[in-house]
């Protein structure tokens, strides 16, 4: 059969639209659903945290010229030494009420560039150096209400030892704060600070590359209370009081995995009892991108999984559907793991990466090789160089963040990202709200050990066990969630009460090393559907 004039494309175009029609069709029947939250939040995020008064701190740095977002009147930053501004009133932190979706602008000093956090057991966030006038600074937010006043307060009483630009930051069992290396500075240091000052880290030195590789470094407190310190494609456990390297692990095959090299890290729930911690990284960018600005580089699939507490411990691999570089990787309350935002080629850094990564991969860790990631439905807003991903006590995932760009830039390809969404994973969906636990009461503190009791409604009878896991709250940058854990919580079979709820009796966490003191959001969890979180108090 022949085809002449325009019916010759007519099997070509139905060709076509059978393409497009399976494309969308698969996209539709993939899990996870997107919204946007604020269309302008004025600030591009670099630093994201979320606050036990269920609100968000969002952080830009200071010497990047005006944001989209004015500070109150009367309250403008001088800086006689900006390059750009010297009397500064717009904002380059805002406070966000993911609840009214409400913004407030706060007021940060001293430049917070490439910068690191942490939340103190009091709940205070903790914020540590930064580029320029930031470099040696400590900062902190001691959160309010959505309807206070709380802002940003630059201490002024005491300073880093090591200026501090792209280091990390993880809390210890005592509640202190390690903070480890950063550019040009390979030490640790901690705050409150300790007599002996800033200490060597040679581990730092020997990882670093001609293209550094070995900035924010991965930092995981592991359950023997000693650190997993991960950097380029090495690691070692790290014994901070006694400052003693006990074991070297393995190297990483695949290149290097930190800035800006960057893939992501996170250490998997712990259970059980808790003697087991397994940390998995993922992604990363080929060795000689940064170093060449090639933009079309492919990045990285593959993941390494290791048990950082064996005696005798080796990386299993096993790969991503996609190559991906500055991904973040999100604690779910489940234990699954969120691998979200980012791009498929490239390195980190300002315009130095190219196709973005919009399908967001869930990570679970109880499958086998093989069937451990599962492509969920993608976003269409680019997440590529400062962006950020985190938890929200909704089992919701905040986005925010990308500015690829020295300056605010909004006429490129890829454009400087104000815009704030939210990612519902599937336990969210409509189907399963049948399932979905209300958390009715549950203690406002607890201590280490203590047996407690959780009551909880749920809408379809209870079938299984009702898992009580304690998801805590981490500082989100430069793909990696400093001080990120999940604890799942030794539980009994959940009782009906009198009421038509259940009680379920909990035991806290063993120890800090199992679970630093602070506040955690506690979530319930029944067949994969996690509650909404009460915030609890750990304390010793």
């Amino acid at each position: 059969m022949e085809f002449s004039g325009s019916q010759k494309w007519l099997p070509l175009f139905i060709f076509a639209f059978a393409i497009t029609q399976c494309t969308l069709l698969a996209i539709a029947d993939l899990p996870g659903t997107w919204e946007l939250l604020v269309p302008d939040a004025g600030v591009s995020s670099m630093h994201t945290a979320v606050t036990r008064f269920n609100t968000v701190v969002l952080l830009d740095r200071t010497n990047i010229g005006p944001s989209r977002r004015m500070l109150r009147k009367g309250h403008c930053r001088f800086d006689k030494n900006d390059p750009i501004l010297k009397r500064d009133c717009y904002a380059h932190s805002i406070l966000f009420d993911f609840q009214t979706n409400q913004i407030r602008p706060l007021m940060i000093q001293t430049d917070t560039w490439c910068s690191s956090g942490q939340f103190l057991p009091d709940g205070t966030l903790l914020q540590t150096g930064g580029d320029l006038d930031g470099y040696k600074k400590i900062r902190k937010f001691n959160p309010c209400n959505a309807t206070g006043s709380c802002d940003w307060e630059e201490l002024q009483d005491v300073e880093l030892v090591n200026g501090r630009w792209y280091s990390t930051n993880q809390i210890l069992p005592d509640g202190t704060v390690i903070i480890v290396g950063g550019k040009g500075a390979n030490t640790v240091e901690y705050y409150p600070p300790r007599k002996n000052g800033a200490v060597s880290f040679p581990f730092l030195i020997d990882v670093e590359d001609n293209q550094m590789d070995n900035l924010y470094p991965y930092v995981h407190l592991l359950p023997n209370g000693h650190l997993f310190i991960f950097a380029n494609n090495k690691a070692v456990m790290y014994d901070h009081d006694m400052n003693k390297i006990l074991k070297n692990y393995p190297p990483l095959d695949g290149g290097p995995r930190n800035y800006p090299s960057a893939g992501s890290s996170a250490m998997l729930a712990l259970d059980g009892d808790f003697s087991t911690a397994v940390i998995v990284v993922c992604g990363g960018a080929q060795y000689g991108a940064f170093i060449s600005r090639s933009t079309d580089t492919p990045a990285h699939g593959s993941c390494g999984r290791i048990v950082a507490t064996s005696d005798r411990p080796g990386w299993e691999m096993e790969d991503m559907p996609f190559g991906r570089i500055m991904g973040d990787m999100v604690m779910l309350p489940t234990g699954d793991v969120l691998i979200i935002n980012g791009a498929q080629a490239g390195t980190q850094g300002f315009e130095m990466a190219s196709n973005p990564c919009l399908y967001p991969l869930l990570y679970r860790p109880d499958q086998p090789v093989g069937l451990r990631f599962m492509t969920l439905t993608p976003g269409t807003v680019a997440r590529l160089y400062h962006s950020t991903a985190n938890l929200l006590p909704d089992g919701r995932v905040l986005l925010a963040g990308s500015n690829p760009h020295y300056f605010y830039k909004f006429k490129a390809e890829y454009p400087t990202e104000l815009r704030i969404e939210a990612f519902s994973p599937e336990y969210l969906s409509p189907d399963r709200a049948n399932l979905r636990p209300a958390i009715e009461e549950i203690p406002e503190t607890v201590r280490y050990g203590e047996a407690f009791d959780v009551f909880v409604s749920v809408p379809l009878s209870v079938v299984g066990i009702l898992e009580v896991n304690l998801g805590n709250a981490p500082f989100a940058t430069h793909s990696f969630s400093q001080g990120q854990r999940l604890v799942k919580l030794t539980v009994t079979p959940s009782v009906p009460d009198s009421a038509g709820r259940y009680r379920v009796g909990c035991t806290a966490p063993p120890n800090a090393a199992v679970a630093p003191p602070g506040y955690y959001m506690a979530f319930v969890v029944n067949q994969g559907v996690p509650s909404v979180a009460r915030w609890v108090h750990l304390v010793a």
